[in-house]
Order: structure tokens, then C-alpha cells, then sequence
């Protein structure tokens, strides 16, 4: 059996993030050859065209764990109609310097969690926009806009009975994307 490490991409640093916690209910839905690691954002300083010559530790770990990856799982909360500035600027580190961008050709699905009733829209639709000039296949469809309420996690931390189905057809459909598109 082949085996898929996922880079899983988390645009919010918050201590209790709810795309963190999405994240990890959704590893469970994945099948066992499915593996998943939390790429580490947090730590990265601004980027700055000056320092492509000789990146920080930090970004030099980070561009590895994504060219390890076979594919990769980004969530992201909805910042003022866009992506956090810290998922902005993991991607534009993992992408310079020009000519070697580490997130090119890794198959990938977009989705998020807020508690606006249109649960990371406009972020998703701006990540994608980032996502597809870099390079990266992502899975268009089903799209996956999810409000955080009540019911959502069970009291484990599992996706809760009424949106389980949803996301393990989202995850079946990922599921088929990575293995289709992962090199």
C-alpha cells in the first residue's frame, strides 16, 4: 500500500484555533495509508527579498517539510475578507527565491472554519488565487465553508453526527485528488 505524508498548513497561530481543531478531526477521516504533519508557520520572520541568499533555519525546515510532502491540507480563518498575514508570508517564503518553489506541483484542499455565517469564503477564494499562481493543483469541488457552531466537534474533539457525512465525503473526494495528482 502507498502512503501519502500530508503537509497540513494551519493560517491561524491561535491557541485555540478552530481550523487547528478542524484540522486534527479531519486527519480521522482519512484513510490509514494517510498520514498528516502541522507544518510550523509561527516561528518564520517577515519575508524579505534580501535574506533568499540565506533563509532562515526556520525557512529552510519549512521548505523541507513541504518538498517531503506528497500533498497538502491548507485550513485557513477568514482575516478582514483575506488569508492571516502569516499564511501569506509561509507562502511567500516557501516560494523564493524565484526559480524554486517548494509548493509547486503538490496537490492540495483549501478549507476553513470561522464564526461568520460565511465561513472563510473570501479567504478560501484568495488562497486559491495565491495557491493556483504558485503552482499547486487544488481540489475545486466540493467546497467546504464551515461556521463554527455548536455541534460541530463533539465532545472528543470528532467532527459531531450532524456534519460527519459532509466531511468524510469531502475527505473521500481529497482522498481521491492527492492520490490521482501526488507524484
Amino acid at each position: 500500500m502507498e502512503e501519502y505524508q500530508i503537509g497540513v498548513v494551519v493560517g491561524s497561530i491561535r491557541r485555540d484555533s478552530f481550523n487547528l481543531k478542524l484540522s486534527e478531526a479531519l486527519e480521522k477521516l482519512a484513510p490509514p495509508e494517510f498520514s498528516f504533519k502541522q507544518l510550523k508557520i509561527d516561528d518564520l520572520p517577515l519575508y524579505n527579498q534580501d535574506d533568499d541568499s540565506s533563509p532562515a533555519e526556520s525557512v529552510v525546515r519549512l521548505k523541507k517539510d513541504i518538498l517531503s510532502a506528497r500533498g497538502l491540507l491548507f485550513l485557513t480563518p477568514e482575516y478582514n475578507r483575506s488569508i492571516p498575514g502569516v499564511l501569506k508570508n509561509a507562502l511567500d517564503h516557501a516560494s523564493r527565491p524565484y526559480g524554486r518553489n517548494a509548493w509547486a506541483n503538490k496537490p492540495a484542499g483549501v478549507l476553513g472554519i470561522s464564526i461568520g455565517p460565511s465561513g472563510t469564503a473570501m479567504a478560501q477564494q484568495h488562497l486559491r488565487n495565491v495557491l493556483a499562481y504558485l503552482d499547486v493543483p487544488t481540489l475545486g469541488q466540493p467546497e467546504v465553508f464551515l461556521q463554527a457552531k455548536d455541534g460541530l466537534f463533539d465532545e472528543s474533539g470528532n467532527i459531531g453526527a450532524a456534519s460527519r457525512d459532509f466531511l468524510q465525503a469531502w475527505m473521500n473526494r481529497y482522498v481521491a485528488w492527492i492520490t490521482k495528482h501526488a507524484a
